[in-house]
This record gives C-alpha cells, structure tokens and sequence, in this order.
C-alpha cells in the first residue's frame, strides 16, 4: 500500500515538475491529486503517462491525503497550510511563508536531514528558496572540512523564478527587439531582454532586498548560525537555471584541488571544471537535471583560506520541485509517515 499525494499548485512551473519528478522517481504513491484555485478547475496536467484532472484546492478534503506537496505561494499557503496539516496531511511547502518559523523544519535533505524530525510540531516542512538551496548543497561538503566563515555570493537568476509571467515576459520582450515592437514591463521592474536587473523581491530598510536577506537568513538556520553571508540578487535573462559565483573565507586551510575532491564525493554535486575553453557548466547545460554542478574552483589568494566557485542548477528542480519530492522521500524513507488506507 502506497500513499496518497496532493499538489497544489499543479497547474505552475514548479507544480507541473513536482508531478514529473513524482513519477520519474517512482515515488511510491496510490493516488496523486493535482489541486490548484477554482478557476483551474478541469485543467488537464501530465502525470507519467496519465492525464490529471485538476480540482479545486477549497474544496478539497485532506483528511485521507498523506502529503501535501504546496507551489501556490505565500498567501495561500499561510492561510491553507495549517487547515491542511490540522486533518494529519504533512505540508511541505514551496514558498517563503513557513521558513523562518522556528517550529517548522526547513530542509536540504543533502544539507540537514535530521532536521526532519521535528516537522510534527506543525505537520509543515519548508522548502528553502531556489538560489539558497543550491547553495548550500555546495557550501555543506566544505563546511564539514574547514568551517566556513563567510560567504561572499553573487546570483545571476532566471526568469522561471518569477513564474510563468516572467518567462513570457523575456519571450516577449525578446520578440519585440527583433521586430522593433514597443517593450512593456509587466512582471519585472525594467526590461528583462537583453538586461540584467540587481533587484528581487522588495528593498528592505538595510538596503538589501528580501531575496538576499533570505539567503542569509536560511543559510544559517539549515547550515550553521555562525556563518556570516552576504548576497547580491540578479535577475537575468536566461529561462531556467541560477548560477551564483561563489567566494568562501575558512577557518582552517583547504586547497582548490582538496575542494574538487570533496565536492565529487558529495550527494547532489557534479564538478565540471577543467582549466580550458567550455570546461565549466552554463545555465542552459543544467536546464532539466539534478544535480547541482560546481566550476572555476580556484583559491582567492586575497584573504587566508579563500576559495571562489562557479555554482549552477535547474530553480525549477533542485531549487523547488526536486527537493520537494527528496523531502517527501525521506519522511518515507524514515518511516515518519503512516500509511492510510489507499484511496
């Protein structure tokens, strides 16, 4: 017996590659539910190679559902998640709505699985924000090694982080350069085609915007407090894929060629990084795959114990759904879930 999965969300980026990445990864499931608003309602989605029919998240009973795997934003998933998890359904959550709350696990499972098991306070997990969670899949191998003190990292982002509207928005715009078409911003604050914007999410008193502030403030709470990070956040125009360059201050020593080798040992790394023409991975290279890749490992000669790196990965699946569904893994995997009666 299997259990009962519900998306919501399904109709999205990020809902529609939790669906693949459940039935690629043979997820053990009886039932997958594809849930999104009333206005969804009857849109088909893919599963494997089933057709979904997609219902109405508000009329919806959990009572019998196992997970609920949640991509429909913050505003929703503050006012559903808890009614969600009140029935016994575990919520693992996409947005940044839960990540901060000290009662509610934000999880890598690379990074920090046992932190896993003090999802049961609320019955919500949170999944970190896309540039974050790449991150610190690269970040945790070297800690272990030499303590990171501070981290340096600039992020160079897609536009299927802002959702659909952003990805049409650069199609677009791109159009309208070629055809000599009036450009309109609508999703992002300037022109995204052939531009790079050093502004996500809102600008906060400190002068940092939130996307940058969230990846300092969740760095910490899933690596390690002590680390001191600073970020500056850009969108670029590129469809899917972050790449963050990456520069690391240790306590103690390591050399660029130590790194390499932790780094290939490491779950959820892939180092592609030779010293010549195309030996590193782009964007476009990590589009629909896993694995978080690392390039240009190399020391800062600096400051004492500098590293700086190349780090890039899928948003849409190690940034959300992937690790979505390896959160759902391991609550399975664990044996923290019962299974309910198959639907």
């Amino acid at each position: 017996m299997g259990y009962r999965i519900a998306v919501v969300g399904a109709t999205g980026n990020v809902g529609r590659e939790v669906l693949d990445i459940l039935s690629d990864r043979g997820f053990p499931a009886d039932e997958v539910i594809a849930l999104a608003s009333r206005r969804s309602q009857g849109t088909e989605v893919s599963f494997g190679d089933k057709t979904l029919k997609v219902k109405a998240l508000d009329t919806f009973d959990f009572s019998k559902t196992d997970i609920a795997i949640m991509s429909a934003g913050g505003s929703i998933s503050l006012e559903w998640a808890p009614k969600i998890a009140a029935t016994g359904c575990v919520v693992i959550d996409n947005s940044s709505a839960w990540r901060t709350d000290p009662d509610v696990p934000l999880i890598v499972p690379e990074v920090n699985a046992d932190a896993i098991e003090g999802f049961s306070k609320k019955n919500i997990i949170a999944n970190p924000n896309c540039s974050t969670a790449q991150l610190v899949v690269a970040l945790k191998p070297l800690h272990d090694h030499a303590i990171i003190k501070r981290v340096v990292v600039s992020t160079y982002q897609s536009v299927s982080g802002a959702g659909k509207e952003g990805m049409d928005e650069l199609f677009e715009q791109s159009r309208a350069v070629f055809v000599a078409d009036p450009l309109e911003n609508k999703k992002f604050t300037k022109r995204i085609a052939f531009n790079c914007i050093p502004h996500i999410d809102a600008f906060m008193d400190s002068g940092d915007t939130k996307e940058e502030w969230k990846m300092m403030v969740e760095t910490k709470k899933m690596l390690d407090p002590k680390i001191k990070l600073t970020a500056t956040t850009v969108r670029v125009p590129v469809f899917v894929s972050h790449s963050e360059a990456v520069n690391i201050e240790f306590a103690n020593p390591i050399s660029a060629d130590e790194a390499r080798e932790i780094l290939r040992e490491a779950p959820g790394c892939l180092v592609i990084d030779k010293r010549e023409d195309g030996g590193y991975i782009t964007p476009y290279e990590a589009a629909g795959e896993d694995a978080t890749y690392i390039s240009r490992i190399r020391e800062d000669s600096t400051i004492d114990n500098g590293l700086n790196m190349w780090v890039v990965s899928d948003n849409l699946r190690k940034g959300a759904a992937l690790n979505t569904v390896q959160i759902a893994e391991l609550l399975v995997n664990r044996g923290l879930l019962k299974e309910r009666a198959a639907a």
